[in-house]
């Protein structure tokens, strides 16, 4: 009695020590600390990064920052209350540190005190890049174009808001993009010079934006290593709505002059979307990104080499079958590092400028934005798996492997069985490969039957890779014991140039067979699944396809469809990135409407049988509300099960916690309605 006493004790014990796992919620997505945007100081001793960290009651997220030494001790935070810090940078002295807050720039020491309002400008400012002198600074601000001060800018912010009339016209296109009515004001890019204590708008009068509203981002304007030359994106085009014609161009600072327009001259020669640039290290270069054909947002990303002396271009990987990423000079300018799709990885991978050689540097997991140190010894980067979050990551550049620095969610990932993350090859259309993801559910067991969870991923060019996403969480899917299948059909990114063309003007032939052989592959190969119960759900084009599965197939027992597009022809009428649908169908549905009408799921309603969720968001200006409506109208007069989750308040995303919980809720309540014993 006392030797089982005492086993029981000893059982007892270990359980306390290792306590059960058990399968993610969606409560642990919004208990998750979300890394955001993070720097290294200029002795590489020290990063500064942003998390966010959200209340589901209070249905918010805040976000401050962190200080963490080189080598992943003394974590400490700069920056903690409810103001929400952010996009710390460290100044080029690295005895403190800017941030953003309350809509302005301010600064404090790297204890966190001796705060400063660096910038105190009405329109406010963003974004900030340093020259490396520390005597200037560039940031963005949205501001009237047919404004030269800040009085006058905010003389009509008070007369628009004092008006009693709302009513808005319009005289050309691009009057709203993605969840916003765009309105009268432009992002302009400023220089504050701290010598003169003044500001400048570096595109006075001008109606384009920098970054650009579509393809655009933080990385679309620098300084030269000697603060004279300004580089910056603009799409100089009238008609937004139909262009990707994104251009790099470059300021003297000389020429600068207060609320004067300053010249600029445009390096870039593509008209398609060319942004990024970033000067070399002993600026003789400007490295920056280049897509050759105009319209079309997906194209191949390749590497060019401005030299600034002779204005010489050159395409440094246009016979590489890679679409690059974030661009990063190594210090002594011999390499560019830079990111890209890479199968179900986004690798990193490292160019030889003299001898063009490309080195896969790093090939597993979803690696992005990079920051190298001085000395060029490492390379800092931010890495998620499908069973982790982001994460800061060290990589160094002599071969000799990776170090995680941070480990913000380790005490709640340690707590969670996640399920077993795998690849498997299938034929598709033509005698293509065909790659997906398959995820077990936790606690497997090979003896069991599961049901499948069929996901379609969006863009059309995009693809499913080993992260962890916060909207579409694959481990989530699984937890609920679906072993879950993802797809990377036709368009998919990652597996060459020619794949990701061949969903254009084809958004139901050969993707729609490369879905499907993948489906079968997966019932014929896994005995654990259980054919009678398999289940589809996508968003975005993979709400598209899960319209066109609807009207194709009854082979699932019950089909999702988020902010899918259902009537082509009235989705044209009503987006805001026109260039978007003409690309993809080859015109206006004037031009080509036969293309039109037979790729639109609206066409074969007829066919409609699948019990049927739809799920929008009312700031959806991408794939505009009416598209759910349409969808859930046809269904409901065909008699077909089905329900509408609206959100009046979410876009393309749904991004509020509460509203996040509702989704996850009301999809997996949606699926189990529909089980087979």
């Amino acid at each position: 009695m006392k030797k089982f006493l005492s086993f029981f004790l000893i059982i007892i014990s270990a359980i306390s020590i290792y306590p059960q796992k058990r399968a993610l919620t969606v409560e642990d997505l919004w208990k998750m600390k979300r890394i955001g945007a993070y720097d290294v100081s200029p002795d590489g001793k020290t990063i500064a990064f942003a998390v966010t960290t959200f209340d589901m009651d209070a249905n918010k997220g805040n976000s401050d920052i962190w200080l963490i030494d080189f080598n992943g001790k003394n974590l400490r935070p700069l920056k903690n209350s409810d103001a929400n810090e952010s996009s710390p940078k460290f100044l080029p002295d690295g005895k403190s540190i800017s941030y953003q807050m309350k809509g302005q720039i301010w600064t404090c020491d790297l204890e966190g005190k001796n705060d400063v309002q660096l910038t105190n400008i009405y329109s406010g400012a963003s974004g900030v890049f340093w020259a490396k002198d520390g005597k200037k600074i560039l940031f963005v601000s949205s501001v009237y174009p047919d404004c030269t001060t800040q009085q006058c800018n905010e003389e009509k912010d008070k007369a628009d808001a004092e008006s009693k009339v709302k009513a808005k016209i319009f005289t050309e296109l691009m009057y709203r993009t993605f969840n916003d009515w765009r309105g009268d004001k432009r992002s302009h890019l400023f220089m504050y010079d701290f010598q003169t204590k003044e500001y400048y708008d570096l595109m006075l009068g001008s109606k384009s934006d920098c970054p650009p509203v579509d393809l655009g981002s933080s990385q679309d304007y620098s300084f030269s290593p000697d603060a004279k030359e300004i580089a910056f994106v603009m799409n100089p085009d009238k008609v937004l709505a139909t262009s990707t014609n994104n251009e790099v161009y470059i300021i003297n600072v000389t020429d600068i002059k207060k609320e004067t327009v300053t010249p600029i001259k445009k390096i870039s020669r593509s008209p398609g979307n060319d942004n990024q640039p970033v000067y070399s290290p002993d600026g003789r270069y400007i490295a920056f990104r280049s897509m050759a054909r105009a319209g079309f947002e997906a194209d191949k990303y390749t590497l060019m080499l401005y030299h600034r002396a002779s204005g010489e271009l050159r395409n440094l990987t246009d016979k590489l079958d890679i679409s690059v990423g974030q661009i990063v000079w190594s210090p002594d300018g011999k390499y560019i590092y830079y990111d890209a799709a890479n199968q179900v990885y986004n690798s990193i991978y490292r160019f030889d400028i003299a001898t063009g050689d490309n080195l896969l540097f790093l090939k597993e997991g979803t690696n992005n934005d990079m920051n190298i140190t001085s000395d060029g010894q490492l390379i800092y980067f931010k890495r998620q798996l499908n069973n982790m979050p982001y994460e800061i990551f060290s990589l160094k550049t002599n071969g000799g492997g990776i170090e995680q620095i941070t480990f913000l969610n380790k005490d709640l990932l340690s707590q969670i069985q996640f399920g077993e993350f795998d690849t498997f090859w299938s034929e598709g259309a033509e005698g293509a490969k065909v790659q997906s993801i398959i995820i077990k559910p936790p606690f497997f067991d090979p003896n069991k039957k599961y049901p499948l969870m069929f996901l379609i991923h969006g863009g059309p060019q995009g693809h499913w890779n080993d992260e962890f996403h916060y909207r579409w969480n694959s481990q989530l899917f699984a937890s609920k014991g679906y072993v879950v299948v993802a797809p990377n059909p036709r368009g998919s990114t990652g597996y060459g140039q020619k794949f990701t063309d061949e969903i254009s003007g084809d958004w139901g032939g050969k993707v729609y067979v490369d879905l499907m052989n993948a489906y079968n592959y997966a019932l014929k190969n896994y005995k654990f699944i259980d054919s009678k119960n398999t289940f589809a759900a996508g968003a975005s084009y993979g709400g598209y396809m899960i319209n066109w599965i609807l009207g194709s197939t009854d082979r699932f027992n019950a089909l999702v469809s988020h902010a899918g597009v259902f009537n082509l022809e009235s989705m044209w009428g009503t987006t805001e990135e026109l260039w978007f649908p003409e690309w993809e169908f080859r015109g206006t549905p004037w031009e080509n409407r036969g293309m039109y009408e037979r790729w639109s799921p609206h066409r074969k309603a007829d066919n409609f049988k699948t019990p049927t969720l739809v799920i929008h968001g009312g700031f959806d200006f991408r794939v505009p509300e009416g598209q759910a409506m349409e969808l859930f109208s046809s269904l409901q007069r065909k008699g077909v099960p089905s329900k509408f989750l609206y959100f009046p308040d979410e876009s393309h995303f749904v991004t509020k916690p509460q509203n996040s919980r509702l989704w996850w809720n009301t999809v997996f309540d949606w699926f189990d309605q529909y089980k087979k014993n």
